[in-house]
């Protein structure tokens, strides 16, 4: 019973076979390939737009890419106090920025809101050597804990971004599952809602290691293709990650996967709601599941093989664990832990 998380699983069969498929023959290098070639028109007719795609194979690297690209070194990144690139990138966005500050804001449920958002601004000084001048909002969707934003939502930050001169960042390393959520068109929450510039998921959905940073308008992407280069995230065999991708949006492959993760976690949910002592910590709109639940209780799951981290150090009695669900976990895992947990 692994639910550590969407990375502690494997590679959907489909994409799989893709990256066998691509392994024939000859094709060109560094992105000049014939599939790489296709994957490009495949996100334009995804996003509904003519977008610009650049594949890399960690999420670390499309973010930090991305916001390096937008962000000068003097720059403030605004994002919120949990979200990965504050905590789990060891300063990645700083080093490829060249020195931009990460702003961490407290939110509910994982969330930036416009009024957090207004607040750190207040506290700056436009045009002043003295302050980092904020360039970017960075948010995650779905979030580190699995809410989601709404497409009115995130067009709020936007709205503030623009009025301030900033630019939007989303992080999509679950990007799969907060659309499955949503049931929207991918554009609807993304260049509509005025994003404009994406990281793009698909390893914990099931690839091997594949991950796509996607502009949503030329002038952003600036020198973006030099950073990729420079920064060793410019793959000489580009054509096995963008078969993953190409594997992964075939078919809406992504939207099937996800929903079955997404299905899980609301399993999860709805039978650890009848566990005494059980509280569940946000909404569970995507993969993850956090829930208080007491000492004795995580102990008799633990014992009995289930592997989940501890979100929060245990506190009067009860700990917070989150528990991450995949495309692959088996169902019956799902039905073993909630049974366990109800002693």
């Amino acid at each position: 019973m692994n639910f550590r998380s969407d990375n502690c699983y494997g590679i959907a069969p489909e994409i799989s076979a893709a990256v066998q498929a691509a392994n024939k023959g000859t094709d060109s290098s560094y992105g000049d390939d014939r599939v790489t070639a296709r994957l490009q028109a495949r996100f334009s007719e995804i996003f509904e737009r003519d977008v610009h795609v650049y594949a890399v194979i960690s999420g670390t690297a499309a973010n930090a890419l991305a916001l390096a690209t937008l962000v000068p070194s003097h720059g403030a990144i605004l994002c919120h106090t949990g979200s990965h690139i504050a905590v789990d990138e060891c300063g990645a966005v700083e080093l490829f920025t060249h020195g931009a500050k990460l702003v961490g804001l407290e939110g509910a449920n994982g969330k930036l809101t416009p009024a957090i958002v207004e607040a750190a601004l207040a506290r700056f000084e436009k045009g002043s050597v003295h302050h980092p001048q904020p360039s970017a909002i960075s948010i995650t969707q779905a979030t580190e804990v699995g809410t989601v934003y709404r497409r009115e939502e995130i067009a709020a930050l936007s709205k503030i971004a623009r009025a301030n001169g900033m630019k939007l960042q989303m992080d999509g390393a679950r990007f799969a599952n907060a659309l499955a959520s949503l049931a929207c068109a991918p554009a609807d929450v993304t260049w509509r809602a005025g994003v404009d510039v994406l990281s793009f998921g698909a390893t914990k959905n099931g690839a091997m290691g594949a991950e796509a940073v996607v502009f949503f308008a030329k002038d952003d992407v600036r020198d973006f293709e030099y950073r990729r280069k420079k920064s060793g995230h410019l793959m000489s065999k580009m054509r096995f990650v963008s078969a993953q991708l190409e594997a992964y949006l075939h078919d809406r492959l992504w939207l099937k996967l996800a929903s079955r993760a997404n299905a899980f976690a609301a399993q999860l949910a709805e039978g650890l709601a009848g566990v005494s002592g059980a509280n569940l910590a946000h909404p569970v709109e995507a993969n993850e599941v956090l829930v208080h639940l007491p000492d004795e209780t995580v102990a008799r799951l633990r014992k009995a093989g289930a592997d989940f981290y501890d979100w929060e150090p245990p506190k009067a009695g009860s700990t917070l664990i989150r528990l991450v669900t995949s495309f692959a976990t088996p169902a019956e895992d799902v039905a073993n832990f909630i049974r366990i947990a109800k002693g």
